[in-house]
């Protein structure tokens, strides 16, 4: 990794409509205030270029709510005022996330025009029941006439966000909404499972354990989890993290920045930044967010110091979700010792369970790891 190197995240908060499983920082009915947001992701940003001069942006997301909300002059000004901020490098990869039905073709090719050059389409599921149950505006339809809309616009390199353990969802469910997402023949897939969150509709609306929203069990789950990795493998997807598949070269750059732990700077409500040993979160609330900024105060909520033992374990965790895991040479590199030295009697054990392995000198979880990631972290953790 190139310690020069730097991600940009810009958060877009705004949204016709809240999921009913989101617990994001997002609001409904507020696009009167993208104006005055995105003057103030402009002066966060131009304050950050400054704080961290000598920095190469290899990557930036828009990422939200949902920031096809934003029209294209919007996106189009933001990432001028990155390019006078920062060095950008000459095949820099610009993500923006969409909503299929709140993406206009206008605004396609003016995304595209402004550099925008790889699109992430939040399409979930393919039956009409589970898009209501999730809360979701939009239906397949929109999916297909937004691929097609971006592929008109020049866009070639295209993500569609899956997600299963639904609820009411069978595998057959799942298997057909991994064919119509092959069927438009994407660069990456993204196949999350539903993570109901405290405090959202949805988690409310399960409290009541109505039988026909049952949740998938664990092992239904897993069973899902293993066709999306049969049928996308067989489709020409590899498997490069957890959650992701991507055809040759096309795996997303911001999200390997995360994963490496390597230097990004968030702006906008709730975003968050890490650069070396540094970590903060800007508040949640757009309200405030706007006051700080349009007063010349920090919007900062919180900001942490990592210590050495805390940052060896993250980059442990987040590189172990690698399907190529971690090099202990680079490990050692970045931060003075092996991961022999440090969890060699943890490794024995879940060496021996074939929960990780060895390939060369890159750690890697199994295939049985991978469903049992988090029983690894825990016997790796201090």
């Amino acid at each position: 990794m190139n310690d020069s190197n730097i991600a940009l995240y810009f958060h877009i908060p705004f949204c016709k409509q809240k999921c009913a499983y989101c617990d994001f920082a997002s609001y409904a009915g507020r696009e009167a205030d993208i104006p005055r947001y995105c003057d103030a992701l402009a002066q966060e940003m131009t304050d950050a270029a400054d704080r961290w001069p000598g920095r190469t942006v290899r990557s930036v997301f828009f990422g939200g709510g949902t920031p096809t909300l934003l029209h294209g002059e919007h996106i189009a000004a933001l990432l001028d005022i990155a390019r006078q901020s920062f060095a950008v490098a000459s095949d820099i990869e610009i993500t923006m996330e969409g909503n299929p039905g709140a993406l206009a073709r206008q605004n396609a090719e003016r995304y595209r025009a402004a550099g925008v050059n790889r699109f992430s389409l939040g399409a979930q599921a393919m039956q009409p029941r589970l898009l209501e149950g999730l809360g979701r505006i939009h239906r397949w339809r929109d999916v297909e006439e937004g691929v097609a809309m971006l592929r008109e616009a020049g866009f070639c390199n295209i993500n569609l966000d899956l997600m299963f353990g639904l609820p009411g969802q069978t595998e057959s469910d799942w298997s057909d909404t991994l064919q119509a997402a092959l069927a438009l023949a994407p660069e990456h897939l993204s196949c999350y499972a539903l993570q109901v969150e405290e405090g959202t509709a949805l988690a409310a609306r399960l409290a009541t354990e109505e039988k026909s929203e049952a949740l998938p069990d664990e092992d239904e789950e897993r069973g899902m989890y293993a066709l999306a990795r049969r049928v996308l493998s067989g489709a020409g997807y590899a498997q490069y993290e957890l959650s992701n598949f991507a055809k040759p070269g096309r795996e997303c750059r911001q999200n390997l920045t995360y994963w490496a732990r390597g230097d990004y700077l968030g702006f906008g409500c709730a975003a968050h930044s890490l650069v070396g040993d540094l970590r903060w979160g800007n508040t949640e609330l757009l309200p405030d967010y706007l006051a700080a900024m349009e007063s010349g105060a920090s919007p900062v909520a919180e900001e942490t110091r990592i210590g050495a033992a805390e940052a060896r374990f993250e980059a442990l965790m987040l590189g172990l979700r690698l399907t190529g895991g971690v090099s202990s040479a680079e490990f050692a590199r970045r931060y003075g010792c092996t991961i022999e030295e440090l969890w060699g009697e943890r490794l024995g054990p879940l060496c021996e369970s074939g929960l990780v392995a060895w390939a060369g000198e890159r750690l890697r979880l199994t295939e049985r790891g991978m469903d049992l990631q988090n029983a690894v972290l825990v016997a790796l953790m201090d």
